[in-house]
């Protein structure tokens, strides 16, 4: 019996994070540097930083197919072969398809990294603040239940990641695009600050911007002791950054936590449910399976952090069932995988600039142009709820003359002739959480692990359809009265998932009845249980969410510390 009791000390904590990516890396880091013994839970293999980057510095001749992926490859991995960043140099980042199924009702790409660090070692590192304007906007709108939270709940947290992460941005004065903390901009190119100058001249609500990312310019103190120094814009991110240039779990949070002697890091680590105690009317701990023996170990808490990803997370509260929630940990509402909504990608535009064609564009950057939403801001006006957010990019072509043989033909591929410029834009519009869009637990079939595969049933609706078709008119007139010729408007019809920024299922609210946790992320039905990443968004907005899930988990780690040492949870 003492020896069973010590097992059980050993494997208690004071905390107990599910997943290490870009918020449970931060969870992690918070609760370590206020003292409490950490668990972190990572169901894939253990990625260290510089380490565990095998392709990092390898040149491009030294790739079997020159970064291109075997079209075997491509065949075995329908799903995650259409995302832009599965090529050869970073493909062992990526969940394969064979390898982890699940069930599409409607088609849905699931782009996943089950490694340490997550997708934070793959995401392309943009990070817009969210304005009232987004926190209002069901309120406003109707199209789903109020934010708990506002703006100036949150501010200050933005700006305590924001600090620690390193945010390249320019100060530039929105109000639907608040301004934080920021290193020097790596600024926009001569075509990109013509376009800029363009819009302001012709609209008086619109601008165009330096995209905010987090790509260290210019090295604090707080990243030189993180052992992080400056981005060296190699633009080879998904392949891990050895000068950990860009933020990601592998080279900021998950070190940092380290360093303070509380973190307790297990990796191959399938978490397969949330024990939760009927008489003690809270969570004890997790029951997690071991990635290759199949060993069933129990870890136990007095506070856990679920971060296993949006619709992991969802996955995991479905399957945490008890005698007091036969539906799910926490799913009193019923809403519980309901009204998950993503951002639209669907639709982009491309033309050519034939002026400055004095300007060359040498070098590279992390990221280009921005204009942050500017329809239906301030008042409803088109025949669609919400807007859309879009990115703008300019580079100049070049080539090779390749007329003629012998000394000639080898002089003129010495010389690098350039061609037009060209421009483009992408759209990532905001959808409307709904409830039937969702995923739930497949009854019948399960995964190597013996976890119910997941069921994904998200779409487009009309709402998404009139929201491209006004893109694309605006993206045109924009372009037109810019002065851009041969614009060409492409409507991809890929399914949703590929913008990678799947959101909802275990929403905030104010009221029980509607939502699943409250305004500190907490569960409303079980109050040790926090969940502060994707899964926890009500509504999506139109900027990129990854900067909000770290602000989020920085405020909720808090509050979940001073409500522990109180002993109210």
């Amino acid at each position: 019996m003492s020896n069973m009791n010590d097992s059980i000390k050993q494997r208690t904590f004071d905390a107990i994070v599910i997943g290490s990516g870009i918020s449970g890396g931060w969870a992690a880091k918070e609760l370590t540097e206020k003292g409490l013994k950490t668990l972190v839970l990572e169901r894939g293999r253990n990625v260290r930083h510089l380490k565990d980057y095998p392709t990092t510095n390898m040149m491009p001749w030294e790739f079997p197919h020159r970064g291109e992926v075997p079209l075997e490859t491509t065949r075995e991995n329908p799903v995650v072969s259409r995302c832009y960043a599965f090529k050869e140099d970073a493909m062992h980042f990526f969940v394969k398809d064979k390898e982890h199924p699940y069930v599409q009702d409607q088609p849905f790409d699931w782009i996943r990294g089950y490694q340490v660090g997550g997708k934070s070692l793959l995401w392309a590192r943009q990070t817009q603040r969210w304005s009232d304007f987004d926190f209002e906007g069901p309120a406003r709108d109707g199209f789903a239940v109020d934010w708990p939270i506002r703006y100036s709940d949150l501010a200050p947290w933005y700006s305590h990641v924001e600090k620690f992460a390193g945010i390249s941005g320019d100060k530039d004065g929105l109000p639907n695009l608040p301004d934080g903390e920021f290193l020097p901009a790596v600024g926009l190119n001569d075509v990109e600050k013509y376009f800029k100058a363009s819009v302001a001249k012709n609209y008086k609500d619109r601008h165009v911007i330096y995209g905010r990312c987090a790509h260290i310019t210019q090295p604090q103190q707080i990243h030189l002791d993180q052992g992080r120094v400056q981005c060296q814009n190699r633009t080879l991110c998904q392949r891990g950054c050895p000068f950990g240039g860009y933020f990601s779990s592998n080279s900021s949070t998950l070190p940092w936590a380290e360093k303070t002697g509380n973190l307790t890091l297990r990796p191959d680590s399938v978490v397969q449910e949330i024990i939760f105690d009927d008489k003690k009317n809270k969570a004890t701990g997790v029951r997690v399976i071991d990635a290759h023996t199949k060993e069933v170990v129990e870890y136990y808490a007095a506070i856990i952090f679920v971060n296993a990803g949006a619709l992991n997370t969802n996955l995991l509260l479905l399957n945490s069932t008890s005698q007091r929630f036969p539906n799910g940990l926490g799913n009193d509402s019923g809403v519980l995988g309901k009204y998950v909504a993503f951002h639209n990608y669907r639709t982009h535009i491309n033309a050519v600039c034939n002026d400055f064609k004095d300007v060359r564009d040498e070098g590279r950057r992390p990221t280009s142009a921005y204009l942050p939403r500017f329809r239906n801001v301030y008042k409803q006006e088109t025949d669609f709820l919400r807007g859309y957010a879009a990115g703008f990019g300019a580079y100049r072509s070049s080539y090779h003359n390749t007329d003629g043989f012998g000394l000639q033909l080898k002089e003129q591929l010495s010389q690098k002739q350039m061609g037009p410029w060209y421009v483009g834009s992408h759209m990532m519009g905001e959808t409307i959480p709904k409830a039937s869009n969702g995923v739930s637990l497949d009854s019948t079939q399960k995964d190597e692990w013996g976890m119910p595969l997941l069921k994904i049933n998200i779409g487009y609706d009309d709402n998404d359809e009139k929201m491209i078709k006004d893109y694309q008119e605006q993206m045109t007139e924009m372009f037109t009265k810019a002065g851009f010729t041969d614009i060409k408007v492409v409507d991809t019809k890929q399914a949703p998932g590929l913008d990678i920024h799947e959101m909802g299922g275990v929403r905030m609210g104010r009221d029980p009845k509607t939502s699943m946790l409250n305004k500190w992320n907490q569960l409303h039905a079980c109050s040790n249980v926090f969940v502060t990443d994707g899964a926890c968004m009500t509504s999506t907005s139109t900027q990129n969410p990854s900067l909000t899930y770290m602000a989020l988990t920085a405020r909720a780690v808090d509050y979940a510390v001073g409500q522990l040492k109180k002993k109210e949870i």
